[in-house]
């Protein structure tokens, strides 16, 4: 489904400025344990990978992200509250985020059953043309927020499981609260090697 290009307010171009000095676009970044005193604290990046994660208790709120969806649609993570959320942050014209797709998707359709709902923050596309195009090629089906500027990722706070490069994905869990994050292009394996253990908090 295409949409129209709307007109973008010099606030928003200021916005995507900053946003884009705080993202790393290499994808290849990460980091480990927050010491700024800021946000959430207490997580742990598992040695030698791209991956972090925060126990129960050590979790920080998500921010509610909000918007519309490449569809024309309004999205947001609250109404997704008592479902584990995968928040995927990528742009059309990245090529790790092209490398991750499909195994996004296969993840997605694997747990949808399960409580899981994906959610994509699409982001740095100045027209949703790129990115439907981009989701079509593929197969992609869960939606997508569309953040050109960057305003929804500067809603997290410093020093929280929070994006540090495109692209980065989130497990959000059935508390709204950050759970783990992937930086950098995933895999299947190494999707639901963070994403696992959350969904099963439920049977504890």
């Amino acid at each position: 489904m295409s949409a129209m290009t709307r007109p973008r307010p010099r606030v928003a171009a200021a916005a995507a400025t900053v946003a884009a000095a705080a993202l790393v676009l290499t994808g290849c970044s990460s980091s480990g344990s927050s010491s700024s005193g800021e946000g959430q604290v207490g997580f742990v990046t598992v040695k030698g990978t791209n991956l972090s994660k925060a126990d129960v208790g050590k979790r920080g709120d998500a921010p509610d992200i909000t918007g519309e969806t490449l569809e024309g649609n309004q999205a947001k993570l609250s109404d997704y509250r008592g479902k584990v959320v995968v928040l995927n942050v990528w742009g059309s014209w990245c090529g790790p985020c092209r490398a991750e797709a499909k195994s996004l998707q296969t993840v997605s359709e694997k747990y949808k059953d399960q409580g899981v709902q994906f959610l994509g923050i699409n982001t740095r596309d100045t027209d949703t043309r790129n990115a439907v195009r981009f989701e079509q090629e593929q197969g992609v089906t869960f939606p997508s927020i569309f953040d050109p500027a960057g305003t929804q990722l500067l809603k997290f706070p410093k020093g929280s499981l929070n994006p540090q490069s495109i692209p980065t994905t989130l497990i959000v869990d059935r508390d709204g609260k950050l759970a783990a994050r992937a930086v950098g292009g995933t895999t299947e394996d190494a999707l639901e090697s963070i994403l696992q253990p959350v969904v099963a908090e439920q049977k504890q």
